[in-house]
């Protein structure tokens, strides 16, 4: 598992004010540094990918370079992570993208965490390096469900699985739960889940904050 705030850098700044209350209430910044992470986690992503040298052609000469050759699919699970999928694509820009939906189903205070799928669309995913995208990975059960689900468009060589934050809880759910390759990219592991599956200290609903509240249905 890669966690990026374990190495210092200005991502902890961008994380630090989508974190705070009074700074992440302006929903124009806060998309801008999920936006911002998303690329350097794409940075991040992209030195375990597959290079071939190629020779260029420059104004006084010829030098060869590594050119990332096969770029993953990126898929997006709607609609908080749309910020920081658009990231992400800021560096593959060559990727192809899929979309999933993926929500938790209403519950009381006793039920267990239950994820619905809905809407999805991807290309073909067979043999592919899959970045699934999704900035709260609390209980686990989105991502877990989401990969699981994404088979019928083929089986990629590796999922990975990128969030912002991440519990603990989540982690070991996916570690227990998901029976395919996959690597987990995190920006920050947090400290637990909360008796509702929130994660403490998190920073709250990623899509709320994006893009303004939604009514319950």
């Amino acid at each position: 598992m890669f966690v990026l705030n374990r190495h210092p850098s200005i991502a902890n700044n961008f994380l630090a004010e989508m974190r705070s209350t009074t700074l992440q209430q302006n929903r124009l910044v806060f998309r801008k540094n999920l936006e911002r992470l998303g690329e350097i986690m794409a940075y991040e992503i992209s030195k375990e990918l597959t290079y071939s040298d190629k020779q260029i052609d420059t104004p006084l000469g010829k030098t060869t370079i590594p050119i990332q050759i096969d770029p993953p699919v990126v898929i997006a699970v709607l609609r908080a992570a749309i910020p920081y999928f658009n990231g992400v694509l800021n560096f593959f820009d060559k990727a192809e993208s899929g979309f999933i939906g993926a929500f938790r189903k209403e519950q009381t205070d006793n039920e267990p965490v239950e994820i619905e799928l809905g809407y999805s669309a991807a290309p073909s995913l067979d043999k592919r390096q899959v970045i699934i995208v999704d900035p709260m990975l609390a209980t686990g059960k989105s991502f877990v469900e989401s990969a699981t689900a994404l088979l019928k468009y083929g089986r990629p060589d590796t999922f990975h699985l990128l969030s912002v934050i991440a519990s603990p809880e989540g982690v070991d759910f996916i570690e227990k739960n998901l029976r395919l390759p996959f690597k987990i990219w995190t920006c920050a592991l947090d400290e637990k889940l909360d008796s509702h599956s929130y994660i403490v200290p998190g920073l709250g609903d990623a899509g709320d904050l994006s893009f303004g509240s939604k009514l319950s249905r």
